[in-house]
C-alpha cells in the first residue's frame, strides 16, 4: 500500500517536471499501461496520483466546499 504523502509527493513532482496540462496525461498513460499488464496495485496508484494531480491544479472552491 502507498502511503498518501507518497501520492501527493508523486503529484507534486509530476507537475512540477510536466506541468499542469501535461502531468494528468502522464498519470494516466501509466495508469493504463498497468491496468493493461494486470497490475491493479499500480494501475490504482497511478489514479490516486492523477486524483490529486486534478486536486492540486483546481482552482476554485466546489459549491458546497468550506474555506476550512
Amino acid at each position: 500500500m502507498t502511503a498518501p504523502i507518497d501520492i501527493w509527493r508523486a503529484a507534486h513532482l509530476l507537475t512540477q517536471q510536466y506541468g499542469p496540462a501535461e502531468a494528468p496525461l502522464i498519470a494516466a498513460q501509466r495508469a493504463d499501461a498497468l491496468l493493461e499488464l494486470g497490475e491493479l496495485d499500480g494501475s490504482q496508484v497511478w489514479m490516486g496520483i492523477l486524483r490529486a494531480i486534478e486536486a492540486l491544479s483546481r482552482t476554485k472552491r466546489t459549491a458546497d466546499e468550506s474555506l476550512n
